[in-house]
């Protein structure tokens, strides 16, 4: 199918949805769809007049300069106006294209952030606990809600792990190329003759399910309670309120222990685990549609260094896209929208490639 025969395709829905919405014949559950249907076309097909009428303007004006009748104060506003139509269309067009692409049903979604440290011991922790406070700050930016969920202190300042839930707007589609190995280089404060150390924290960001996405049966579910600990084993609780919930099928494991009651532990060690099992499923989607994933931005590895951050050069490079920006404090204090606009822009490309 043509770009044209599509667009046409999408203006024809959008009309029949708006008839079909505006008859009265529907039932509430089938107007609700369709107005959500219509609702995410309106901007599309807003966007596919915008590219017709220039394309149409394009047309009309072309033989207009190519008349011998045509004086020359005319010919220059024609080719002024050309001009400035010709360098329209191909972003218009782009544009377009982008909004067309497939959709990913998790975009929308808020988001689960894990960030644990790699390589590197005491300095890898350090270093995740920087990683996780530039996401806190990335989001209060956006104006998101930021829920931590669980932490394993160092005791230094430093995190083993620590889960968080982001809740906003298009939360998991700006973020969810920040999955993989962030690798950093500084000299730790532990040490004495200056040497430059490289370690490493993993970061994982996970669409949040809901109960409809993933259900899970209690039969499926093993439950144990602990006493929670705090960093270097001592005890923080006096009684049984830690949660460590395998789910058999899976052998996918979580614990929980940020809160005092029990209860609560387990509600919150449910999220993480509905989430990590619709990532996983989500993945297997993934692997059987792509034969290399690697090839593609979004992998979503996390055994793929994809960002390097440079203390003494003051500088990161993103190693997917090539990109290096010297604005480690800027990025540290949570504006990461250079690398995800280009992030974004690399997928929308490589898909509109796909396409073609």
């Amino acid at each position: 199918m043509s770009l044209e025969e599509n667009l046409n395709r999408v203006q024809s829905r959008h009309e029949e949805l708006a008839a079909l919405m505006s008859s009265g014949d529907a039932s509430a559950e089938d107007f609700t769809r369709m107005s959500k249907e219509y609702a995410e076309l309106t901007p599309v097909v807003a966007a596919i007049v915008e590219w017709k009428k220039a394309k149409s303007e394009l047309d009309d004006l072309r033989p207009l300069l190519d008349d011998d009748d045509t004086d020359k104060e005319m010919r220059v506003m024609l080719e002024e106006e050309i001009f400035d139509l010709e360098k329209r269309l191909p972003d218009l067009e782009r544009s377009v294209q982008v909004m067309l692409l497939p959709k990913d049903e998790a975009d929308s979604k808020n988001a689960l952030l894990e960030v644990r440290a790699g390589t590197g011991g005491d300095e890898a922790a350090l270093f995740a606990a920087d990683l996780f406070r530039m996401y806190q700050r990335f989001a209060e930016l956006r104006g998101w809600k930021f829920e931590i969920m669980d932490t394993s202190s160092t005791g230094i300042g430093g995190f083993k792990e620590a889960i968080a839930s982001i809740t906003g707007s298009g939360v998991f589609s700006r973020l969810k190329f920040e999955s993989g190995v962030h690798r950093v280089q500084r000299v730790p404060t532990t040490e004495s003759g200056g040497r430059i150390h490289t370690s490493a924290a993993t970061v994982a960001v996970m669409p949040e399910a809901e109960e409809v996405d993933v259900e899970i049966e209690e039969k499926d579910l093993r439950i144990d309670v602990f006493r929670a600990s705090g960093p270097g084993g001592q005890s923080v609780n006096t009684t049984d309120s830690a949660v460590r919930i395998t789910h058999l099928p899976t052998g996918i494991v979580v614990s929980q222990q940020d809160e005092k009651s029990q209860h609560k532990n387990k509600a919150k060690g449910m999220r993480v685990l509905r989430s990590r099992i619709y990532e996983a499923r989500r993945k297997a989607l993934d692997d059987a549609r792509a034969a290399d994933r690697k090839s593609q931005v979004g992998s979503g590895d996390r055994s793929e260094r994809i960002r390097t951050y440079n203390f003494p050069e003051r500088r990161i490079t993103d190693h997917r896209i090539n990109l290096t920006l010297h604005q480690l404090d800027k990025v540290l204090a949570g504006d990461l929208n250079d690398f995800i606009d280009a992030l974004t822009a690399e997928d929308q490309a490589q898909k509109l490639s796909q396409l073609s």
